[in-house]
């Protein structure tokens, strides 16, 4: 998204009905905000084209596939070149158990969110993607024993 666009009342209908629910046909998405089908769906690619909506998924338990662990995981590298830390998020952002990564500052240079299925699975990840790399200095990780909140939604700001 290089430029903000404008977002009225109606952009704002549909972004929260989506963030609540995004498997909603058009019709009952127009329906629910008060708008035509022509309406919603003009609006929708309009949003898409311009990076407001990055993408729509479905969001999967990792309980239901064995992926109950969650780590989150700082990671100090020893040179903090640009190309170092780019090395570093190539190769973080292309592990499949890593969920998210951060450039951070300050601290830790990154921060890692993994899901995996246990802790054998964990230290075969740090094997791969943290004691081979001669650059990474430090990790610290920290393993979720409940998760009390997750909300993929953000906070709208008034319409203009």
């Amino acid at each position: 998204m290089d430029q903000p666009i404008p977002l009225d009342e109606v952009d704002h209908r549909l972004l929260t009905l989506l963030q609540d629910d995004a498997s909603r046909s058009n019709q009952a998405l127009a329906e629910a905000a008060h708008v035509s089908p022509a309406t919603a769906l003009r609006r929708l690619r309009r949003l898409v084209e311009h990076g407001v909506i990055e993408r729509q998924v479905a969001i999967v338990s990792p309980q239901a596939f064995g992926s109950g662990l969650t780590a989150i995981v700082e990671v100090t590298l020893d040179r903090q070149a640009a190309e170092a830390l780019a090395a570093f998020e190539a190769r973080a952002v292309a592990e499949d158990p890593v969920r998210q990564c951060h450039r951070v500052s300050p601290g830790p240079d990154f921060i890692l969110t993994i899901q995996l299925g246990d802790v054998a699975a964990y230290r075969v990840l740090v094997q791969r993607l943290f004691t081979a790399d001669a650059n990474v200095r430090n990790i610290k990780a920290f393993f979720s024993v409940h998760r009390a909140k997750f909300e993929t939604r953000i906070a709208l700001p008034a319409p203009i």
